[in-house]
């Protein structure tokens, strides 16, 4: 092996995080969250408060999230260059100020990430039927071990937060992100989340909305607030919780269509009626049923009991085939929380404090809808370094193909260059966001 030594350049500067340009782009370009951070908080501190929080979108869009990160970019002039700061935060300062302020900024995070996809066009891709997905959908944060304010017992059986997002199209762009007490039953205060996510998509596309919920949100109310929206369509997982699954079994395979996909397995679905009375009132809702029995699992062992799975969906759909497909299509929304949990590095959120790690979350998931952005219109066309096809790229590979590209800075006259390796295979899918994204 060649050895070889390092110096330290006392002239040249160079950058590992050549995206951030980008980043600093959409940031102040084609959203006003600096503008309306100044606006939400009296006052005219040293560092302003725009800085601080483009600071902190920052350090997050090459995925960092804890405060004492800005130490290491506060000498690095691209870093302040790049996001158009007038003075880069210190640790303590960046601390201090989002919690000081952090009910304040939480509340113009999300129009500024709305107005992020507003302005730069983003495309929200349909369904087959037709129809937007808007899934909605409580995850958790690990947070165990730690005696931050808000972390207790999650569903999933350890200490830490029980957050909830809503996710638009087939992209998963985030219209609504909340934090929550890991205890917080998935119910709780829906109903508002769910009234702000519809609103909230209703401005991106204007296409009818389908909403796909899990059997958490199983209940009269949501399925109340779901009727009254009259342009909208949805599927809501149904929960057995106490249903004789014996008389479903026997009522289903009597009523409903039955096949028999193999030996040993039979499948019925049917599509039922149910009544609710609300204040006097009657209303009626769609109920669609799916047992299957099996009497031989699927390696030819049979079974000495039958084995009897119940599953059912709220609708308004008729089509039960279809319904059954729509909902299975939700999965998607599990690999958009993990992209948010680990390429952003938001599992274990920095503060001790609930309240600036409720910003924390909000200002990831307007991260999360930035670089989905760049990668939507940089890695999927001709000009993209990836190779594989595919209808939307991972965080992790936005990160890795245009973040964290290397570069030289190049300072000649009044102009800042950009300098690229000759054989950079991002400098094409680079240069054509720049051109989109870069004013007239």
């Amino acid at each position: 092996m060649t050895r070889f030594t390092i110096e330290r350049s006392d002239t040249e500067l160079h950058t590992s995080h050549s995206g951030l340009g980008l980043v600093g782009l959409l940031l102040n370009e084609h959203t006003s969250l600096g503008r309306r951070a100044e606006q939400a908080v009296y006052g005219s501190p040293s560092i302003s408060h725009a800085d601080v929080l483009r600071s902190y979108v920052g350090l997050l869009a090459v995925g960092k999230s804890d405060f004492e990160a800005i130490t290491g970019v506060k000498a690095d002039p691209w870093f302040k260059t790049a996001l158009g700061l007038r003075k880069v935060p210190s640790a303590e300062t960046l601390r201090q100020r989002l919690d000081r302020h952090a009910g304040a900024f939480e509340k113009i995070v999300p129009k500024s990430s709305l107005e992020l996809l507003q302005n730069t066009n983003a495309p929200v891709t349909a369904l087959a039927s037709g129809h937007v997905g808007l899934d909605l959908d409580v995850f958790t944060l690990d947070n165990s071990d730690t005696k931050k304010e808000g972390v207790s017992f999650t569903y999933q059986g350890f200490c830490g937060y029980a957050p909830i997002a809503a996710y638009l199209g087939e992209e998963g762009w985030c219209v609504g992100m909340e934090l929550r007490e890991g205890s917080q039953h998935s119910q709780t205060d829906f109903i508002a989340f769910l009234e702000r996510s519809i609103k909230n998509a209703q401005k991106l596309t204007s296409k009818r909305l389908l909403v796909r919920a899990d059997s958490a949100h199983d209940s009269l109310e949501t399925l109340r607030a779901l009727e009254a929206h009259k342009k909208i369509d949805y599927i809501v997982k149904w929960n057995p919780r106490r249903a004789d699954k014996a008389q479903i079994r026997d009522k289903t395979f009597g009523e409903g269509t039955v096949s028999e996909p193999r030996r040993g397995k039979r499948v019925a679905i049917a599509v039922t009626r149910q009544r609710r009375d609300v204040n006097g009132k009657t209303c009626f809702f769609t109920l669609l049923l799916r047992v299957t029995e099996r009497t031989i699992d699927r390696r030819g062992q049979m079974l000495l009991v039958p084995d009897v799975e119940i599953e059912g969906w709220w609708t308004s759909l008729s089509k039960p085939e279809e319904v059954i497909a729509l909902y299975e299509g939700r999965g998607k929304s599990e690999q958009f929380h993990s992209e948010i949990k680990t390429d952003l590095d938001l599992e274990r959120l920095p503060s001790g404090k609930f309240a600036t790690n409720s910003l924390v979350l909000s200002l990831g998931g307007f991260v999360y809808n930035m670089l989905r952005v760049i990668g939507q219109f940089g890695l999927l066309g001709p000009k993209s370094p990836v190779r594989h096809p595919a209808k939307r790229r991972r965080i992790r590979t936005v990160l890795q193909e245009i973040m964290y590209v290397a570069a030289r800075l190049v300072r000649t006259g009044r102009r800042l260059i950009l300098r690229f390796g000759r054989h950079c295979p991002a400098f094409d899918a680079y240069k054509l966001l720049l051109g989109r994204f870069a004013p007239a």
